[in-house]
């Protein structure tokens, strides 16, 4: 084996952790909001979550959670798990719990760094522009 091919093997079985380690926490989260716990609920109903809304939420938090995990879907999933991380993260700060908006900041981290490493070619806009624009349509 190659020191290349032994990298790139590396890289891939890293990023393939990274992915599937805030997709299985929002799926676990999303699974806690859907059964009841009561810690959860009332938490969630502190930030106005109750009812209908909270099962909005968990199903939208399930469902970027498989949309990333699944691999043909994983570019969307990671747009739809951005926008839901960061509205969590808005909302710790709304409600001025600030250090409890580190937790999704780190999954949206983790879940940026998976798809890089898995798939490199996601920052391609950053690559050289004589080299970005032969290879991609702009």
């Amino acid at each position: 084996m190659t020191s290349s091919s032994r990298s790139t093997q590396t890289r891939s079985i890293t990023g393939t952790v990274l992915i599937f380690l805030p997709g299985l926490a929002l799926a676990l989260f999303a699974t806690l909001k859907f059964a009841g716990v009561p810690g959860v609920v009332q938490k969630m109903a502190l930030a106005g979550f109750t009812g209908g809304k909270l099962v909005l939420v968990a199903a939208l938090e399930l469902a970027s959670a498989s949309l990333f995990l699944y691999g043909r879907t994983r570019s969307f999933g990671l747009l739809f798990l951005s926008a839901f991380l960061g509205g969590a993260i808005c909302t710790h700060v709304q409600m001025g719990e600030s250090l409890q908006g580190v937790g999704p900041a780190i999954l949206l981290m983790l879940a940026w760094t998976g798809t890089w490493l898995r798939h490199p070619e996601m920052l391609w806009s950053f690559r050289d522009s004589s080299r970005a624009t032969a290879s991609y349509p702009s």
